[in-house]
């Protein structure tokens, strides 16, 4: 692999910032929502589903355009920010990490929710009988034989944290130390004509999406031996 500059280095640092902050953040948003949508018949779950579905389908510019109006002077989020003295969100970290949060929602909220579908009801049922609160028979139960899937959810937002191009560039721009992650990096080399520097941070990109791809499979195979 062709040597890497420190900027190619800080550029992997934030992303892993980034990606990790991100994962953390979803699995503490995707899960509790994962379980209402995997349990409820309510009226409003398919609207809900779609919506978190929604940056399946949207470009990511248009994604990442939405959030920077919304993040802007006369934006509503933008509007709160400044009520409260924090400034703008756009271009900086705090940015990218509210984009990558919505952007990455569906990788974390899936896979979870195909665990908990999995369950079936039968376990919480058992789980009351013998006296459990929902929320004990949630921690207890459902929580630990979803494993496989929060593990999946994990990885997935992770990897897909640090694959993001559109999005963060519409939001943070391709600032040094601040907003600027691999895919912008590499996009900033490109535009400089540094090929060397960019097949460097790409071939860097083409390795971690490759074990994370061979991670995953081995999940798979490893969940498919488990006796039913």
């Amino acid at each position: 692999m062709p040597s890497l500059a420190p900027e190619a280095w800080q550029a992997i640092a934030l992303t892993a910032k980034l990606a990790c902050v991100t994962t953390l953040l979803l699995l503490l948003i995707a899960t509790p929502l994962a379980w209402w949508l995997s349990q409820t018949r309510s009226r409003w779950r398919a609207p809900v589903a779609a919506l978190v579905t929604l940056p399946l389908v949207l470009p990511p510019s248009v994604l990442g355009f939405y959030l920077l109006v919304a993040m802007g002077p006369q934006g509503p989020l933008g509007q709160f920010t400044q009520s409260m003295g924090w400034g703008l969100l756009s271009f900086t970290f705090t940015g990218l990490l509210i984009g990558s949060i919505v952007f990455s929602l569906p990788f974390a909220v899936q896979p979870l929710q195909h665990a908990f579908e999995a369950l079936g009801r039968r376990p919480m049922e058992v789980a009351a009988t013998l006296r459990a609160s929902p929320l004990d028979a949630f921690f207890t139960v459902a929580l630990p034989q979803a494993r496989t899937g929060l593990l999946t959810a994990a990885i997935l937002s992770f990897a897909h944290t640090v694959g993001e191009f559109g999005v963060v560039l519409m939001i943070g721009g391709n600032i040094p130390g601040q907003t600027r992650v691999v895919s912008t990096q590499i996009y900033g080399h490109v535009e400089a004509m540094e090929y060397a520097q960019a097949h460097g941070l790409a071939l860097f990109m083409v390795v971690f999406s490759f074990v994370v791809l061979a991670g995953l499979a081995w999940l798979k195979g490893r969940q498919g031996r488990v006796p039913a």
